[in-house]
């Protein structure tokens, strides 16, 4: 299932995606929670009758809502720094032993088309295209091998970046976190859907030129690697979203610099998933 936030007349709420329509969830099982994590921590009976929604409706033409990021707020967003090879080669560092993990704050995610903010305080912005993965359950010391199991679905993540604040202190978050620089989805696929989630295609262009042109398979921390890291020292729980990293082609590491300007659109594509496409725009008065 492709599990999406949507809004309608004013009205948002969460629906299943189907080819080019969407079912709408609040009408086809009005006792669902119209929250996306709510609808997490419901667990399997909710993705069962968001399951049998699919083939009764009523369904919406997607032209007609405005997709919204697919967890609003998830209780974590966590991300992985340096975690690709391709990367860090780019970058000129050893490979990293330990995950590099960094937090960015929850009210920096926007939705799937909608505008990333130059900020007053910096215009080094830069654009990082990801595979996010979402947690289903609440849980904690989990094994590698189980990992899949708390995993609800994939989703794509650009982790925007404001490179002059992220390094002018060793901890990331300030750098990571500005308003609108976390933008998701379009929509969450369930792993059913996705097969291996580590062997899937990303590509990142900015307007017309592909920047960023790698695979999953080039993670040096898997995703269930993560789960069981990140479970060791805390719980995780439904709605939790992590970002495993880039690739490399960040605009920081071309030579000369190609950072982000106004009127650019940056555009994300996973294999299995599909794109999201946002436009940067001067952060407003």
């Amino acid at each position: 299932m492709r599990l999406a936030t949507f809004t309608q007349e004013g009205t948002t709420r969460i629906g299943v995606v189907e080819g080019d329509r969407i079912v709408d969830l609040a009408a086809a099982a009005p006792e669902l929670p119209r929250e996306m994590v709510a609808f997490l921590e419901a667990g399997e009976p909710a993705l069962k009758t968001a399951r049998a929604a699919v083939g009764t409706g009523p369904f919406l033409a997607l032209s007609d809502v405005h997709l919204e990021a697919p967890i609003e707020r998830p209780p974590k967003f966590l991300a992985v720094g340096l975690n690709y090879a391709d990367h860090v080669r780019e970058a000129g560092i050893d490979t990293p032993e330990h995950p590099t993990i960094f937090n960015k704050q929850s009210t920096c995610i926007t939705g799937p088309t909608d505008p990333v903010h130059i900020p007053r305080a910096s215009h080094v912005l830069d654009y990082e295209g990801e595979l996010g993965f979402v947690i289903g359950k609440r849980c904690r010391h989990v094994k590698r091998e189980d990992a899949a199991d708390v995993i609800a679905g994939y989703t794509i993540v650009d982790d925007v970046t404001v490179r002059d604040w992220q390094l002018r202190i060793p901890t990331w978050t300030m750098g990571k976190s500005f308003d609108t620089h976390g933008p998701i989805g379009p929509w969450i696929v369930t792993p059913d859907e996705i097969g291996d989630p580590h062997s899937l295609r990303l590509r990142t262009w900015v307007n017309d030129e592909l920047r960023q042109d790698s695979n999953t398979k080039e993670l040096i921390f898997d995703c269930f690697t993560l789960v069981e890291h990140f479970s060791t020292a805390f719980t995780l729980e439904p709605g939790d979203l992590i970002a495993t990293g880039t690739p490399s082609g960040v605009g920081i590491a071309m030579k000369p610099p190609k950072l982000l300007v106004e009127g650019d659109v940056v555009r994300i594509e996973i294999e299995g998933i599909g794109q999201i496409e946002n436009p940067v725009i001067q952060e407003p008065v």
